[in-house]
């Protein structure tokens, strides 16, 4: 069943069509990658189905509900969390600050507190730093710190844009094995990345842009072994 469906979308940048009617979707527990080069318009559509861009034409419906016009700080109560690019932590609030800043739409505070401990599991440098100030943590740290503060929302649905963009090798294999445990817990999740070799590999399904279109989608296997993908996105 389809948690999240586009459909028809156009997003435009004052005269400019950023986004030309593309349409796709994710069935819960799903790990869906959207991959293609800088510019393609995959951080235009992260926001867009977020509510931080409004589109021209087309819809957003989030479990059957039509979301489109949702502002976005309800449709995080809704059940969906975003991973910025960038990471984009409260840089002078301490590590357990931003944590609990997710988990803003939340009432329960016991719930609360039970999620947190999972993130300190799941993150255990987080806990050892909880008292630190998150602009002074590593590119890493900060990236394991916005998916977790993401997390504290219990979301059905968490949208990520660029987790490896500036790791280590190292780092980025970590990131990605927690993308990958996050899934297996119950979460679907919608990835754009660069590092299209590694969204593949933990993809169900993918969607291929290029300015502003979706042109290939597939099972994410297939498409890892298909030539045209492997010269263009891989570097094979």
């Amino acid at each position: 069943m389809a948690i999240l469906e586009v459909k028809d979308l156009e997003v435009y940048y004052g005269i400019i069509k950023a986004i030309k009617g593309i349409s796709f979707e994710v069935n819960e527990g799903e790990v869906i990658a959207l991959i293609g080069a800088n510019g393609a318009g995959k951080t235009t559509i992260l926001h867009t189905i977020t509510g931080l861009l409004s589109p021209k034409k087309g819809q957003v419906i989030f479990e059957g509900t039509d979301i489109t016009k949702v502002p976005a700080h309800k449709i995080v109560g809704l059940g969906m969390a975003h991973v910025p690019e960038g990471r984009r932590v409260f840089a002078n609030l301490s590590v357990y600050q931003n944590l609990k800043l997710g988990a803003y739409t939340r009432k329960d505070k016991e719930e609360i507190e039970s999620t947190l401990e999972m993130i300190y599991k799941r993150f255990p440098r987080l806990e050892e730093r909880k008292n630190q100030l998150a602009g002074t943590l590593s590119g890493g740290e900060q990236q394991m710190l916005a998916m977790g503060r993401a997390l504290m929302s219990h979301p059905k649905i968490i949208l990520m844009d660029e987790p490896s963009m500036g790791l280590s090798p190292i780092l980025v294999n970590e990131i990605f094995d927690i993308i990958r445990s996050v899934n297996e817990t119950g979460t679907t999740v919608l990835l754009v990345e660069q590092n299209a070799k590694k969204a593949l590999a933990i993809a169900n399904r993918a969607y291929v842009l290029e300015t502003g279109r979706i042109v290939t989608s597939g099972d994410a296997k297939e498409l890892m072994n298909d030539d045209t993908i492997k010269k263009a996105y891989l570097g094979e």
